[in-house]
């Protein structure tokens, strides 16, 4: 087949090539995608009719699997590798998801994006209120409807106590769009990518991960909670990858990417007020924690495999 003959002739190109065309094609697929994301962002905008803004949406997620399809269809192109993906459950379009992730890359985004197509809603991502100014991937993010959060520390309430609750209620509130059609939120429970380097300075006491934040999913479920119909635990490694995945990747020396997914039933237990109920906090921690000592043992299976 002609795919499989540009496939040979990509991945034997040495990396000095490889890498600058690759990297040309992702940058123009981003702002292809991006502009036009954000085009039909700025008429949702103007026209603000639940009759109009509902099929537009569905436009709006179908760009994003769009996005997420191409980019893997130019690293399948550029790199000679092998996707391993499990999946633990039963996965549904037609169901609204939380997606607690570790992070490796910002090529954890494209990957999870295009695993999405045809199993579960679209992605969406809690973003820092700061990220909208970010170009291009801010509007976009804007346009796709993605809870930009304002989040106050305690340290900020004490001194302004009657922003207490305005938070979850503003993000809440953006969430609301939600309702209209089922939908995937991400998080990415460590907060940073990991790294040999942030694991010695964090002290985590996993091998293959840091410390999950747990104030952060909390979170979430506190905003959206009851929205939800599982959580969908996901493990992502590049097993056969030294150094950075997404340079790697970018160089066409991208080997395998091993994903597994375990689908958990959501329960009442782990929604609550994470920040004024002690005892609700200390339960979640664990619960959070087990899943993140599975995850480390998982991983450590899974690299001993390879």
């Amino acid at each position: 087949m002609p795919w499989q003959r540009n496939h040979k002739m990509f991945s034997v190109l040495p990396s000095f090539i490889v890498f600058p065309v690759h990297l040309l094609l992702q940058m123009l697929s981003l702002a292809f995608w991006t502009i036009c994301i954000t085009l039909l962002g700025f008429i949702k905008f103007i026209l603000p009719f639940s009759f109009f803004t509902k099929p537009i949406n569905s436009i709006l997620n179908f760009m994003m699997y769009a996005f997420g399809f191409c980019s893997v269809a130019l690293i399948k192109c550029m790199n000679k590798v092998e996707f391993d993906y499990v999946v633990d459950g039963e996965l549904s379009k037609k169901q609204w998801y939380l997606i607690i992730s570790n992070h490796l890359s910002w090529l954890d985004i494209i990957l999870l994006t295009d695993f999405a197509v045809g199993k579960i809603p679209a992605p969406k991502f809690f973003l820092k209120k700061e990220l909208i100014w970010l170009p291009f991937v801010g509007l976009a993010a804007w346009a796709l409807d993605m809870p930009f959060m304002q989040r106050y520390n305690k340290a900020f309430l004490q001194k302004n106590p009657h922003l207490e609750g305005k938070d979850i209620a503003t993000t809440k509130k953006s969430c609301e769009k939600f309702r209209q059609l089922p939908t995937t939120v991400i998080n990415f429970v460590e907060g940073n990518r990991f790294t040999p380097e942030k694991q010695k300075l964090k002290q985590s006491p996993f091998k293959n991960l840091l410390p999950p934040k747990a104030g952060g999913i909390a979170f979430t479920l506190a905003t959206m909670g009851e929205l939800f119909t599982s959580v969908l635990d996901i493990t992502i490694i590049y097993p056969d990858t030294q150094g950075s995945p997404m340079m790697t990747m970018l160089s066409g020396r991208l080997k395998k990417v091993t994903i597994r997914v375990n689908v958990h039933p959501l329960t009442d237990e782990i929604i609550g007020d994470y920040y004024n109920d002690e005892n609700f906090k200390q339960g979640f921690q664990s619960w959070l924690n087990l899943i993140w000592q599975n995850k480390d043992k998982l991983i450590s299976t899974l690299k001993e495999k390879n």
